[in-house]
């Protein structure tokens, strides 16, 4: 389902306006996911009630915790962006389709996954708990 874009557009700029680029084609995501260097955050947003609307603020409350951080923030938007979604999923190996859902991946590899299984239901600062959890182990700069 197309949803529309004056509908989604809030929904996108709780991303984008802290600083996620948004991954709009197949094209964008092959040539940014598989290409990455270092860690890479992918948030699948969605319109999808009570899970999507905890997600949002959840990523935010992770981005600001006190964490290594993501060296790349991306999202794709599904039911919108419908090829994005789709092939952004695809590099999700052994996980189904789930939005919204928020993977991580390190030098273009998933290393960590939160379906929307893990999201609804739950707080906005339980998943940021879970998340900032995620950075640290996956985020942390090697030693030399």
């Amino acid at each position: 389902m197309m949803y529309d874009e004056r509908l989604v557009a809030p929904m996108r700029e709780d991303l984008t306006r802290i600083g996620f680029t948004e991954l709009r084609s197949a094209q964008a995501v092959d040539e940014t996911l598989p290409n990455s260097t270092g860690t890479t955050l992918v948030v699948v947003n969605s319109v999808c009630g009570c899970s999507a609307r905890m997600a949002r603020p959840a990523v935010r409350m992770a981005l600001e915790a006190n964490v290594p951080r993501p060296d790349h923030l991306t999202t794709v938007f599904a039911g919108q962006d419908t090829e994005a979604a789709a092939r952004a999923r695809s590099y999700f190996t052994g996980y189904p389709p789930s939005s919204p859902s928020i993977a991580l991946l390190k030098h273009g590899k998933l290393v960590y996954m939160m379906e929307r299984w893990q999201i609804e239901s739950r707080s906005a600062d339980a998943i940021a708990a879970d998340l900032a959890a995620a950075f640290q182990t996956h985020c942390a700069a090697s030693p030399a």
